[in-house]
Protein backbone atom coordinates (compact mmCIF):
# COMPACT_ATOMS: atom_id res chain seq x y z
CA UNK A 1 0.00 0.00 0.00
CA UNK A 2 1.43 3.42 -0.83
CA UNK A 3 2.90 5.91 2.05
CA UNK A 4 0.25 8.68 2.33
CA UNK A 5 1.40 11.62 -0.13
CA UNK A 6 3.75 9.86 -2.63
CA UNK A 7 0.35 9.46 -4.68
CA UNK A 8 0.57 12.93 -5.02
CA UNK A 9 4.48 13.05 -5.54
CA UNK A 10 4.24 10.63 -8.34
CA UNK A 11 1.11 12.84 -9.87
CA UNK A 12 3.12 16.38 -9.66
CA UNK A 13 6.37 14.54 -11.19
CA UNK A 14 4.03 13.73 -14.00
CA UNK A 15 2.84 17.21 -14.91
CA UNK A 16 6.42 18.28 -14.46
CA UNK A 17 7.59 15.83 -17.18
CA UNK A 18 4.62 16.56 -19.36
CA UNK A 19 4.83 20.25 -18.80
CA UNK A 20 8.95 19.96 -20.39
CA UNK A 21 8.85 20.82 -23.95
CA UNK A 22 9.98 17.60 -26.10
CA UNK A 23 13.59 17.91 -26.25
CA UNK A 24 14.88 19.23 -30.33
CA UNK A 25 17.68 18.28 -32.49
CA UNK A 26 19.89 20.68 -34.06
CA UNK A 27 20.75 24.54 -33.64
CA UNK A 28 20.17 26.14 -30.60
CA UNK A 29 16.82 28.38 -30.43
CA UNK A 30 16.67 32.28 -28.98
CA UNK A 31 15.07 31.22 -25.68
CA UNK A 32 12.84 34.58 -25.93
CA UNK A 33 11.34 33.34 -29.42
CA UNK A 34 11.15 29.38 -28.14
CA UNK A 35 9.26 30.77 -25.10
CA UNK A 36 6.03 32.00 -27.06
CA UNK A 37 6.27 28.72 -28.50
CA UNK A 38 3.50 26.46 -27.17
CA UNK A 39 4.51 22.92 -28.14
CA UNK A 40 0.97 21.24 -27.54
CA UNK A 41 -0.57 23.87 -30.31
CA UNK A 42 -1.32 21.63 -33.34
CA UNK A 43 -1.36 25.14 -35.41
CA UNK A 44 1.74 27.22 -34.31
CA UNK A 45 1.51 29.31 -37.42
CA UNK A 46 -1.60 31.27 -38.30
CA UNK A 47 -4.28 29.69 -40.28
CA UNK A 48 -6.27 31.23 -43.30
CA UNK A 49 -9.85 30.61 -43.83
CA UNK A 50 -11.85 31.26 -46.31
CA UNK A 51 -13.80 34.50 -45.73
CA UNK A 52 -17.71 34.26 -46.08
CA UNK A 53 -20.43 36.54 -45.11
CA UNK A 54 -21.00 35.40 -42.02
CA UNK A 55 -18.94 35.52 -38.66
CA UNK A 56 -19.43 32.75 -35.85
CA UNK A 57 -17.87 34.06 -32.52
CA UNK A 58 -18.79 30.93 -30.47
CA UNK A 59 -14.69 29.63 -31.47
CA UNK A 60 -13.40 32.45 -30.32
CA UNK A 61 -11.74 32.96 -27.50
CA UNK A 62 -13.08 36.02 -25.41
CA UNK A 63 -9.90 37.85 -25.53
CA UNK A 64 -9.65 38.26 -29.23
CA UNK A 65 -12.77 38.97 -29.87
CA UNK A 66 -12.19 42.49 -30.78
CA UNK A 67 -9.41 41.95 -33.03
CA UNK A 68 -11.15 39.22 -34.72
CA UNK A 69 -14.42 41.27 -35.63
CA UNK A 70 -12.16 44.28 -36.23
CA UNK A 71 -10.63 42.22 -39.11
CA UNK A 72 -13.36 40.12 -40.20
CA UNK A 73 -15.39 43.46 -41.20
CA UNK A 74 -12.05 45.12 -42.50
CA UNK A 75 -11.84 42.38 -45.06
CA UNK A 76 -15.68 41.83 -45.46
CA UNK A 77 -15.74 45.20 -46.42
CA UNK A 78 -12.57 44.92 -48.53
CA UNK A 79 -14.64 42.05 -50.49
CA UNK A 80 -17.39 44.48 -50.84
CA UNK A 81 -20.07 42.14 -49.03
CA UNK A 82 -23.18 44.55 -49.02
CA UNK A 83 -24.23 42.61 -45.60
CA UNK A 84 -22.28 40.61 -43.16
CA UNK A 85 -23.97 38.51 -40.04
CA UNK A 86 -21.81 38.38 -36.71
CA UNK A 87 -22.90 35.96 -34.21
CA UNK A 88 -22.04 36.34 -31.32
CA UNK A 89 -24.42 34.35 -28.84
CA UNK A 90 -27.34 35.83 -26.24
CA UNK A 91 -26.05 34.62 -22.92
CA UNK A 92 -25.20 37.49 -20.98
CA UNK A 93 -24.19 39.98 -23.64
CA UNK A 94 -20.71 40.48 -23.05
CA UNK A 95 -19.99 39.88 -27.14
CA UNK A 96 -23.00 41.51 -28.36
CA UNK A 97 -21.37 44.52 -26.55
CA UNK A 98 -18.29 44.23 -27.88
CA UNK A 99 -19.56 43.83 -31.35
CA UNK A 100 -21.58 46.92 -30.91
CA UNK A 101 -18.80 49.08 -29.93
CA UNK A 102 -16.85 47.97 -32.64
CA UNK A 103 -19.67 48.89 -34.63
CA UNK A 104 -20.18 52.37 -33.17
CA UNK A 105 -16.56 52.84 -34.16
CA UNK A 106 -16.34 51.40 -37.64
CA UNK A 107 -16.07 53.89 -40.05
CA UNK A 108 -17.34 52.07 -43.39
CA UNK A 109 -20.31 50.32 -41.50
CA UNK A 110 -23.48 52.05 -42.58
CA UNK A 111 -25.57 50.58 -39.65
CA UNK A 112 -26.59 47.57 -37.93
CA UNK A 113 -29.81 45.63 -36.62
CA UNK A 114 -30.73 42.00 -34.60
CA UNK A 115 -30.66 39.54 -37.09
CA UNK A 116 -34.29 37.82 -38.12
CA UNK A 117 -35.34 34.98 -35.77
CA UNK A 118 -33.98 32.50 -38.88
CA UNK A 119 -30.61 33.72 -38.95
CA UNK A 120 -30.07 33.69 -34.89
CA UNK A 121 -32.41 36.43 -33.95
CA UNK A 122 -30.94 38.26 -30.71
CA UNK A 123 -27.95 36.23 -30.89
CA UNK A 124 -26.63 37.65 -34.50
CA UNK A 125 -26.14 40.73 -35.76
CA UNK A 126 -26.92 42.02 -39.62
CA UNK A 127 -23.93 44.86 -40.48
CA UNK A 128 -24.71 46.84 -43.60
CA UNK A 129 -21.86 48.55 -45.26
CA UNK A 130 -21.48 52.08 -46.88
CA UNK A 131 -20.78 51.90 -50.29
Amino acid sequence: MPVKGQKSKKLINWFRRIAQPPARDGPEEDPAESASIDPYNPFPEPVEIELGDVLDLHTIPPRDVSRVVEEYLSQAYEMEFPVVRIIHGKGIGVQQRIVLSILERTTFVADWTVAPPEAGGLGATMVRFKR
